[in-house]
């Protein structure tokens, strides 16, 4: 890896373990190995680079959720929310700095419009999912997993499970319907 490789590596790993606030220009430096300068150099600010690597972040976030979709399986449903569960527990890291993410987005256009173009996509791809490809099952969908993403960051140990999930939406469109 070359020198932006290594800062953006540090810049993504800094956003996961301090948060967008808290990272400084040392912080990323003293990860990478780079020097001060390296990061004006070639990202032009230290809000450049975590913005880019917010936008990264953000990206591989939404390659997670797709690849939590099984492709062909009648209880796609609660095999999704599993894997996402899993995904959530086996890196961390990469979730928590979503969530910053999405803290920053009230503040930084770009990242704002990146966040909403990995929206828009996991929201088609969950609506594929459903009957006749409905939208708003999957906006439902998409606000249940940021949600749930949310309620992981906060307090894994009470957040719900994947069989909590379909069991309380179960009850929730029975509700709905009644």
């Amino acid at each position: 890896m070359g020198v932006p490789e290594n800062l953006l590596a540090a810049a993504k790993q800094c956003l996961a373990e301090r948060g967008y606030a808290r990272t400084t220009v040392r912080d990323i430096v003293a990860v990478s190995g780079s020097n001060l300068a390296a990061i004006n150099y070639h990202f032009r600010s230290k809000d450049a680079l975590l913005t880019q690597a917010m936008i990264e972040t953000t990206g591989e976030a939404v390659e997670e959720i797709l690849k939590a979709l099984p492709d062909d399986s009648r209880e796609w449903f609660g095999a999704f929310w599993t894997e996402l569960i899993d995904s959530f527990q086996s890196n961390p890291a990469l979730w928590l700095a979503n969530v910053d993410t999405l803290a920053q987005a009230a503040h930084l256009p770009e990242v704002r419009a990146r966040l909403a173009e990995g929206q828009a996509l996991a929201q088609g791809e969950l609506g594929k999912r459903l009957p006749q490809e409905d939208k708003a099952g999957a906006q439902v969908l998409l606000t249940l997993l940021i949600g749930l993403l949310v309620r992981w960051s906060v307090d894994p140990d009470n957040a719900p499970t994947a069989r909590d999930l379909v069991l309380g939406i179960r009850s929730v469109a029975e509700a709905a319907t009644a």
